[in-house]
């Protein structure tokens, strides 16, 4: 009953709080922009604004809204596996199980792509394809990182050793390289090549409105809190010894922290090239793997 109901506060932290950091971030890089900005509601705005159109799509669509739901659905749980303070609402699910979870969400969106019929889609996709292959690996590296240290491959077991334990050298430097490769994850500048609304006009959701884009959207947001809790709790677990309500509050400060400073490196860069880009994440895949090996060596 516990697990139950940890679940449906997970799903609603994910779904109805998620947005409302979007909004934080919005302002805060209106605020670096010297502007005003949207109001800090506006993404549930734009949520239900989307919500409430026609459902647009292209004529050659085959899959129609099909990946947008299993692609929400499957960040959803992924987000169970997440510890929120020291324990996730799904306790039996491992690292493992995350990562395909996540890589499936991954997976719909080049769905979504490719079913558009769109040259623009096309290119979307391709570029999403490149970009999973390249940071995907930075985050099963950095994950495996924080398994040798705690030997172990659940999240809530990982993050209580590291609240009794403290970090490493290793999960250190994993950490930052995870930081580093958040920002493709969630196609944020200099690393929105997938979607480059300048060159491609929004890529893989170029043919795409309504409905079916707000579950796109929503599942990007989701995302966004989900690896900031990740990085939080399990590689960054300062301070120490925290349990209960404290270690969720902490980890919702940090959350926030996390999160702005992405919007800072979002709102500081230019896009890269893809070139450019995929020099940039092999340094980060390298700087993950020198994490990974002083974990083996105990550091």
């Amino acid at each position: 009953m516990q697990s139950l109901v940890k679940m449906i506060i997970m799903v609603a932290l994910l779904l109805f709080v998620s947005p409302l950091l979007e909004g934080v971030l919005r302002k805060f890089k209106a605020l670096v922009h010297s502007r005003l900005g949207p109001p800090l509601l506006q993404p549930y705005w734009d949520i239900l604004k989307l919500l409430g159109k026609d459902d647009v799509r292209s004529p050659h669509a085959f899959l129609g809204p099909l990946p947008a739901f299993l692609g929400l659905a499957a960040i959803l749980a992924a987000g169970l596996l997440v510890p929120l303070g020291n324990s996730a609402p799904f306790a039996s699910g491992d690292l493992f199980l995350f990562l395909y979870l996540i890589g499936f969400a991954s997976v719909c969106v080049m769905l979504a792509g490719m079913d558009s019929g769109s040259p623009y889609g096309f290119l979307g996709t391709a570029r999403e394809m490149m970009t999973s292959f390249v940071v995907e690996p930075v985050l099963f590296i950095a994950l495996i990182t924080v398994a040798i240290k705690t030997r172990n491959f659940r999240f809530s077991d990982m993050a209580a050793w590291q609240q009794i334990s403290g970090t490493s050298l290793s999960t250190i430097i994993s950490g930052l390289a995870l930081f580093l490769g958040i920002q493709a994850q969630l196609s944020k500048l200099p690393f929105d090549i997938p979607e480059a609304e300048g060159e491609l006009m929004g890529g893989t959701f170029a043919e795409m409105s309504g409905p079916t884009f707000a579950l796109y959207r929503w599942g990007f947001i989701a995302k966004q809190v989900i690896f900031s809790m990740i990085l939080a709790q399990l590689f960054f677990p300062w301070p120490l010894g925290l349990v209960g309500l404290w270690a969720v509050v902490a980890q919702i400060v940090k959350v926030v922290l996390i999160v702005v400073l992405v919007g800072l490196i979002d709102v500081v860069n230019p896009r890269l090239r893809i070139d450019q880009a995929l020099i940039y994440y092999f340094g980060v895949i390298l700087m993950a793997i020198v994490g990974l090996v002083f974990a083996l060596v105990g550091a």
